[in-house]
């Protein structure tokens, strides 16, 4: 497995779309109920980076984002390091059901997690959305199966919820093989936490940032590697990344402000990055 240099997650992470206000919001999901084609809404956190950082195709999953948001309190306090804002917490936790309620009535595939918490979840949206739910398959099927499902359905939305970085990888493949308008949203968790399976920390506990300790102590298993060695591994992404910024800020002879944004890459955008 290569290991993707610094530099291009660098690139990646100077994508994301930094959300300053509820006006911002407000607009982007404006723009996302109305995409032309396939459309990928993805999420990164410090979990995220890490994969990125020791996954070429992982990186590569990621890189097929059309829309990329800041989720999370690590990359809150990494982004002003490397120079860039860190805007609002865009977690997909709070915002993708915030999607689901504001958009006008769609057809939305449910692919990831497993029974009964599928069914589970599409009542709960179906109690609070305006949405029909068609078609609803489990995280486990080879990506194939949900190229052949989505082709034969044609959802408007669709949302996958496999976790890092199956689920980036099954929106690549499916933004490539679709061929009408749909907007793919990476959603991790949300089905579970939708379904009830897992509890939101209390409002006070999120506002701290702490929700990750609350999520290890109801996933103590599963999380422990990612909350706690994964510490260690995303400090020292922070340092690798660090060092990339300052070489190529370096490399164009003048030193940018430490309060300025370092100019991003050139790097090839799509229709709707360039809209978005």
């Amino acid at each position: 497995m290569r290991m993707p240099n610094p530099r291009d997650v660098l690139e990646l992470i100077e994508r994301m779309r930094c959300i300053s206000n509820d006006g911002e919001r407000r607009a982007l999901i404006e723009r996302l109920g109305a995409v032309d084609r396939p459309t990928v809404l993805s999420f990164l956190n410090a979990h995220g980076l890490n994969v990125c950082m020791s996954s070429d195709a992982a990186l590569t999953a990621f890189g097929a984002s059309d829309v990329l948001l800041r989720d999370g309190i690590g990359l809150q306090v990494v982004l002003p390091v490397l120079g860039m804002p860190a805007g609002l917490n865009m977690n997909g936790t709070d915002f993708i059901p915030l999607l689901l309620k504001t958009l006008s009535a769609r057809k939305v595939a449910i692919y990831g997690t497993a029974t009964p918490w599928l069914d589970r979840a599409r009542a709960t949206l179906e109690a609070v959305t305006p949405h029909r739910y068609a078609d609803l398959q489990h995280g486990f099927h080879p990506v194939e199966h949900y190229i052949a499902q989505a082709r034969t359905n044609r959802p408007d939305v669709i949302l996958l919820a496999m976790g890092m970085p199956k689920q980036e990888q099954v929106a690549a493949e499916l933004k490539r093989a679709l061929d009408h308008p749909v907007l793919i949203v990476n959603g991790g968790a949300i089905v579970d936490f939708l379904a009830g399976r897992f509890k939101r920390a209390p409002e006070a506990v999120q506002r701290s940032g702490l929700e990750w300790a609350f999520r290890l102590a109801q996933e103590p298993r599963r999380l422990f590697r990612r909350y706690c060695i994964g510490a260690f591994g995303f400090a020292w992404s922070t340092l690798r990344l660090r060092r990339a910024a300052s070489l190529r800020t370096r490399g164009t002879g003048a030193a940018a402000p430490a309060s300025t944004r370092i100019p991003p890459s050139p790097i090839r955008r799509s229709p709707i990055q360039k809209e978005l």
